[in-house]
């Protein structure tokens, strides 16, 4: 390709996109998170907890409630009395197994995850406090009220060493 092809390439889609639509925000009453900046987002510890103990929870429930053993042996009677439902029954009951034990690795994945994230920003958050508060602690070291004593507004350079 030659310089000249490229550069009336680029003025032709600059004079093309004069022409689209570009849209840069939503709207302010269709901002979910008001009061934040347009993409924040905004999380606590407490709303990681909560949405860990109900993918607990719901793990539970589908662990003691939605088990199909009880259909599968009755689908196993139903076969040996020669009807061929006990058959459909069966597959019904193993597709059924199949999709409950992808639900419950689903939910306790999302239950680890929570509890993986409330310690990982616990351990953030406590990190980024101790850090802001030893800069806190450099900048009083230049703060003029701790000169020495008696000269109180000298500022130190390597000619005034003692």
């Amino acid at each position: 390709m030659a310089w000249d092809e490229w550069e009336q390439l680029k003025a032709s889609a600059a004079e093309r996109q004069s022409t689209q639509m570009q849209l840069n925000q939503l709207p302010e009453e269709d901002r979910p998170n008001t009061g934040t900046a347009p993409g924040d987002l905004e999380v606590s510890q407490k709303d990681l907890a909560a949405i860990g103990d109900e993918a607990f929870k719901l793990y539970g429930d589908l662990d003691k409630k939605a088990r199909p053993e009880q259909i599968h042996t009755a689908a196993f009677d139903i076969d040996q009395q020669g009807f061929a439902l006990g058959k459909a029954l069966q597959h019904v009951s193993n597709r059924w197994a199949r999709q409950l034990g992808s639900l419950m690795d689903a939910c306790a994945l999302i239950s680890n995850h929570m509890e993986f994230s409330k310690k990982v920003h616990g351990e953030d958050d406590t990190r980024i406090q101790r850090h802001v508060s030893s800069i806190e602690t450099l900048d009083k070291g230049f703060d003029e009220s701790y000169a020495p004593p008696g000269e109180p507004n000298k500022v130190y350079g390597p000619k005034d060493k003692d």
